[in-house]
Order: C-alpha cells, then sequence, then structure tokens
C-alpha cells in the first residue's frame, strides 16, 4: 500500500516566522492590486441583458461566445436551459457610444451574432429581459454574507467539538485562505461570478476539513504524549496527517487540472480558484492554523495544552514520545 512521507518528522512550527513572510509577500501586493483596480464582476453582479434563445440546429457554445465577443458583447455568457436547444444569454454591450445598460442595445447585438453564427431564420428568441444593477448589487452583498456567516457556523462548530481556541485558530487561518485567493483571483482578472463565488466556498470546506483533521490529531496526541511540548504535539500531529494530505490532495489537483484543460470557458474559472485553494488550504493548515493554535494556548491555555505548555527540564522532554522534535517557543 502506496503510504508517503510515513515516517515524516519535518519541524513545521520552528519555521512560521518564514512561512508568515512568504503569505505576506503574497497578499499585501495582492490587496494593493485590488484596491487600485478592484474585481472584474461578471453580469450576474454588474447587471446587464438576458436573453433567452432557442435554436432550431445545433449549436456550438464555444463558437456562439467567440461570436458574441465580435459583436461586442464580452465576457457574455451562455448556458443551457429548459430543453437541450434553448439556451441563455447573459450580456452587456461593449461598443462605443452605447450604453453598456441599453437592453434593446444588447439584444440586437446578440441576435446579429446569432444570425451570422447559425444563420437568419435558425433561432428564435423567447424573451428578452433586463437584469439592473441593483439586483447585481443584492447578489454581491448575498455572496459576501454568505462567505461571513460561514465563519460564525465553524467557530460554533469547533467551540463545541473541540474547544474555543482551536475554533478561533481555524477561522483565523479560513479568513487567510479567503484573503489570499480573492487578491489571487484579482491579480489573474478573473471575472467573479456565482460560479467563483462557490468555488471560493468550497475551498473554504476543503482548507477547514484539512485544519480539523490537523487538531483532531492534535487533540489526541495532548493525551496519549504528556511529557512533549506544544509545539513538539503539533509537529508531530502534522506530521502523522500528511501522508493523508499529500495522496488526497494530489488527487484534487489531478481532477482540476483536468478542469483547467479541457472544461472549458465556463467552468475553468471554477477549477483556477480550487487549484489555488488547495494550495493555499494545505499552506494555513500547517503554517497558519497550528502556529496561531500555539499562540492563542500561550496565552489562555485550554485544559488539555496546560501541561504541555509548563517549562520541563531537558531531560525530561527529550525523554517524552518517540520522535523528537525540538521545542519551538
Amino acid at each position: 500500500m502506496l503510504r508517503l512521507f510515513a515516517n515524516a518528522q519535518y519541524d513545521f512550527i520552528s519555521v512560521r516566522r518564514w512561512a508568515y513572510g512568504i503569505t505576506a509577500l503574497f497578499i499585501i501586493p495582492g490587496l494593493i492590486w485590488l484596491v487600485v483596480h478592484g474585481l472584474n464582476y461578471s453580469i450576474e453582479f454588474t447587471g446587464g441583458t438576458l436573453v433567452q434563445v432557442q435554436s432550431k440546429v445545433p449549436a456550438d457554445v464555444a463558437a456562439l461566445r467567440a461570436g458574441l465577443d465580435r459583436h461586442g458583447l464580452h465576457g457574455a455568457e451562455i448556458q443551457g436551459f429548459g430543453a437541450p436547444n434553448e439556451f441563455v444569454v447573459r450580456a452587456r454591450v461593449a461598443k462605443a457610444g452605447t450604453d453598456a445598460n441599453d437592453t434593446q442595445a444588447t439584444a440586437d447585438a446578440v441576435q446579429q451574432a446569432l444570425t451570422a453564427d447559425l444563420g437568419a431564420g435558425n433561432f428564435t428568441i423567447l424573451r428578452t429581459e433586463a437584469v439592473g444593477p441593483k439586483v447585481g448589487g443584492e447578489l454581491r452583498t448575498k455572496a459576501f454574507l454568505a462567505i461571513f456567516l460561514s465563519f460564525f457556523a465553524v467557530l460554533a462548530y469547533l467551540a463545541y467539538r473541540f474547544e474555543w481556541r482551536f475554533g478561533l485558530a481555524a477561522v483565523i487561518a479560513t479568513a487567510h485562505d479567503i484573503v489570499a485567493t480573492i487578491a489571487f483571483i484579482g491579480m489573474l482578472r478573473l471575472e467573479v461570478s456565482l460560479t467563483v463565488v462557490a468555488a471560493v466556498l468550497s475551498m473554504v470546506g476543503y482548507s477547514l476539513n484539512d485544519t480539523i483533521i490537523i487538531f483532531d490529531r492534535v487533540r489526541e496526541n495532548l493525551r496519549k504524549h504528556k511529557k512533549e511540548s506544544f509545539a513538539q504535539i503539533l509537529n508531530r500531529s502534522v506530521n502523522e496527517t500528511l501522508p493523508r494530505s499529500v495522496l488526497t490532495h494530489g488527487t484534487t489537483l489531478s481532477s482540476l487540472i483536468a478542469l483547467i484543460l479541457f472544461g472549458g470557458e465556463v467552468i475553468r474559472p471554477f477549477a483556477w480558484v480550487m487549484f489555488f485553494g488547495v494550495f493555499t488550504g494545505t499552506f494555513s493548515s500547517i503554517y497558519i492554523a497550528s502556529p496561531v493554535l500555539m499562540e492563542i494556548e500561550k496565552r489562555w491555555p485550554g485544559e488539555l495544552a496546560r501541561g504541555h505548555l509548563a517549562p520541563k527540564p531537558a531531560t525530561q522532554a527529550a525523554a517524552g514520545g518517540e520522535r523528537k522534535t525540538a521545542p519551538v517557543g
């Protein structure tokens, strides 16, 4: 049975300050970029025009999207709707001298593009609706509210499942992941759609799962290895869960690479965000959540951690546990 890093003994906690520096080098420029350029919101958030179309001939979504782009409808979204030969186009016209929220101008541009690609008489426009900026603003507000409400749910669950100290450390690590991912989205100029919001929420769940697995092992090791320091317990727990993390994340990354290469324009932003989320989630579980938990326990020690935070003679510390990891303050 394949088991990578089966006997790993890495001292992750001792290099936590280097890890803080690395993440700061990425997040700070990303936040500056966001302040200067902002996020690239999709039609769903900015408003636009919705056109439902029924085609009489097979339609190639990639060719239709390219045709819409040529007619000034940059970033148009095409989704199947209802019957197999029906689809919905969400777009905003981007021609010079034309109001981007002009529903009629957008509908005319869509009709011209479809005529060029499908042929006159080969399609029927079933309905045309305006999606106002107010609706897009409400969607944007609710999307961010869903992300932040997940923090409270996580904190409540971990406080019940472990201790509030574990929950606080997990929430801080999750906040790191969200900020880093938003910076990544902004710097790559990915279009922020509901699909991307779903990817961010999925990434949060993925990262939390990894953190909870490590914290569960920490709780077990606090009871099993009573003579080790808290830093040694954290290192032991991360090393023991490392084989599982490597195999799980490797499998996930292989699937995401396939989606990036072959998934098409609609699913590719989701795959990119999840791809980055796997890395930042793994990083934060090891280098953010665990060190932050150690700092929290130093200031407000819990019942399980108290004995592991007390100073120990060098001979006693060396005698505890099979694997000897240098204590880290």
